[in-house]
C-alpha cells in the first residue's frame, strides 16, 4: 500500500497545508508554494483539503506503484508519464501494482502536485507533515528530509476510480504574462512617489536565485528612505527591498522575521502564481486593495471548500 521512490528528482517534498501557529517561536509555516494547484489536486480526489501530497519541483521524480489507488496531478506540466505513456496534469488517473509514474523536464510551470486518494500517510510534527529542510521539520522522517531513492510512501489502497478533470477556467497559463497585485503595507510610505512609480511601471525578471524561501527578481532598482528597520514578522508574499534595490518576494519557507523595508505584499494566490515562474520569465506589479484580495480568496475558497 505504497509508492517506492526509484528516483527522487531535483526536489520532491511531502507537503500539507502548512505548520500554523508557531511563527512566534521562529518556526515558519512551510506548506505548498502554489496553493491553487495543491488544493485542486485534493479536490479532484475528494480528499480533505489539507491531505498530504508531494510537491515536485523541476521534475525527474520516478515512482513504483505497489498498490492500487487513484491519483491526481495538478500544477506544472513536468512531462509526466505512466508506464512510458504521456499523461497531463489537472486530472485523475487510476494506477495498479507494477505501474511506474515518472516526471521529466518542465514544459510549463515549475512545481507539480501529486495527491493520492486519502492522502499520503505521514506522522505530523507540530501538527503538520509539511517538509521544511532548513528547520529540519516534517516529511517522512520528521527531520525535514527531501525524498530519496528507496523511500516508501504509504497510503490506503483503493480500487475505486472516478475520472475527474479540473475545469478549463481554473487552469492557469504559466507561460502567460504575469501581473501581480501588491497590497500597500509595511513600509510602503517610506518609498517616494517616484520610487513607487518605478516599481509599478517596470518589468522584473525572475532570477536564478529562487527557492522555497524567496524569489529574487531583477529589474529597475527601487529605494526606501529607510536605511533599515527593526526586525519584524514577515508574511507569505511580502516584498523586501534590500540595499541593492532588487525586490525579493518571500515564500513559504521564509524566515519569520526580517529587517529590510518592504514595499508591500502579494496575496497568497498571487505568490503561488509567482512560484510557477521559471528564471528568465517576466513579472509586473500593480496596486491591489486588501478588499480585492479578500474577495479573490473567498471566491477561491468557495470553489475548493464548498
Amino acid at each position: 500500500m505504497s509508492f517506492e521512490v526509484l528516483n527522487p528528482g531535483m526536489l520532491t517534498l511531502l507537503q500539507d497545508s502548512g505548520r500554523i501557529g508557531f511563527q512566534h517561536l521562529g518556526i515558519t509555516t512551510g506548506g505548498p508554494m502554489d496553493e491553487h494547484a495543491f488544493y485542486w489536486a485534493n479536490r479532484l480526489l475528494g480528499n480533505k483539503p489539507d491531505a498530504t501530497q508531494l510537491e515536485i519541483t523541476f521534475g525527474q521524480l520516478q515512482l513504483q506503484v505497489n498498490a492500487a489507488t487513484t491519483l491526481a496531478i495538478a500544477g506544472a506540466d513536468l512531462s509526466a508519464t505512466l508506464n512510458d505513456k504521456a499523461i497531463q496534469p489537472w486530472r485523475t488517473y487510476a494506477v495498479k501494482p507494477g505501474d511506474v509514474l515518472a516526471f521529466g523536464a518542465p514544459k510549463s510551470g515549475l512545481r507539480a502536485y501529486l495527491s493520492v486518494a486519502g492522502g499520503f500517510e505521514c506522522e505530523p510534527k507540530l501538527g503538520s507533515c509539511s517538509t521544511v529542510k532548513r528547520e529540519q521539520l516534517g516529511g517522512l522522517t520528521g527531520l525535514g528530509d527531501a525524498l530519496k531513492t528507496g523511500d516508501i510512501l504509504p497510503f490506503t489502497a483503493t480500487t475505486e476510480f472516478t475520472e475527474q478533470r479540473t475545469p478549463k477556467w481554473a487552469i492557469p497559463d504559466y507561460d502567460a504574462p504575469l501581473e501581480l497585485g501588491v497590497m500597500p503595507s509595511y513600509q510602503h510610505a517610506s518609498f517616494s512617489h517616484d520610487e513607487q512609480m518605478t516599481f509599478f511601471t517596470s518589468e522584473y525578471e525572475v532570477s536564478q536565485n529562487i527557492d522555497r524561501m524567496g524569489y529574487r527578481l531583477s529589474g529597475a532598482p527601487v529605494k526606501s528612505s529607510l536605511d533599515g528597520i527593526i526586525s519584524e514578522g514577515i508574511a507569505f508574499g511580502a516584498i523586501q527591498i534590500p540595499n541593492d534595490g532588487q525586490p525579493i518576494v518571500l515564500m513559504k519557507d521564509r524566515q519569520t522575521i526580517g529587517g529590510y523595508p518592504k514595499i508591500g505584499c502579494l496575496s497568497s494566490l498571487g505568490a503561488g502564481q509567482l512560484s510557477q515562474r521559471q528564471p528568465g520569465q517576466i513579472v509586473t506589479f500593480s496596486p491591489m486593495d486588501v478588499a480585492d484580495a479578500e474577495v479573490e480568496r473567498r471566491l477561491f475558497n468557495r470553489v475548493i471548500f464548498g
